[in-house]
């Protein structure tokens, strides 16, 4: 395949040294081009569109705009291309409004480089790639019940029961005092109709409250 119909690749990462290793490792694998790397969104906005890359390997960790936010900015610039969000968050808020903000896919930075270079191709050819441990916080969020009566405090603890910790340990967790976790587990209790450790872990797992 002739340069002009490589992947043309943009590479927003903060880290100088995984930037630098992503644009060599990337750019020797054949049909693959990067174009250009930058250490922040800000820093790449002013010649983004010049640049014109089919896929962008984004960080959202970045000073100044973050990579949530500039994803929707991306999408203005460049309405035709695949963001690949590639970072070291794994949390349910930060992977959702990656992926409504428009991103195509996301990975974790522990995804291996081979993985990395098939992900873009993937998502190149209007596909979703994201690391397992990704995949398995989508599917989870998707199997709750989002009608739960359980405050949003209340589900972390109710979970922490579910996985065997007692009062102590989750408070020492959750950096709260014993007492607050008490009135939690009380009000749990009143909510869910039970008044036993056991009798509320089955009601959550019967009703996919966790």
């Amino acid at each position: 395949m002739d340069d002009s119909a490589a992947i043309k690749i943009v590479i927003i990462e903060v880290d100088e040294i995984i930037r630098t290793n992503y644009a060599f490792l990337i750019g020797q694998t054949r049909d693959y081009q990067v174009i250009n790397t930058y250490p922040s969104f800000d820093e790449a906005t002013k010649t983004l569109v010049i640049d014109d890359p089919d896929v962008i390997l984004l960080d959202i960790e970045l000073p100044g705009t973050n990579g949530i936010e500039a994803i929707p900015k991306i999408r203005k610039l460049l309405p035709d291309v695949h963001i690949l969000i590639l970072t070291v968050y794994e949390s349910e808020k930060i992977i959702f409004e990656a992926l409504s903000n428009g991103a195509s896919g996301y990975l974790t930075k522990n995804t291996p480089v081979n993985k990395i270079i098939e992900s873009i191709k993937e998502v190149k050819e209007g596909g979703g790639p994201m690391s397992v441990s990704i995949a398995r916080v989508v599917i989870n969020s998707f199997r709750k019940n989002h009608n739960s009566p359980l405050s949003k405090r209340e589900t972390q603890i109710l979970d922490l029961i579910c996985n065997g910790k007692g009062r102590r340990q989750i408070a020492q967790e959750l950096f709260i005092d014993l007492e607050t976790v008490r009135t939690h587990i009380k009000n749990i209790y009143v909510k869910l109709d039970v008044n036993s450790r056991a009798a509320a872990i089955e009601a959550a797992r019967n009703n996919k409250l966790v």
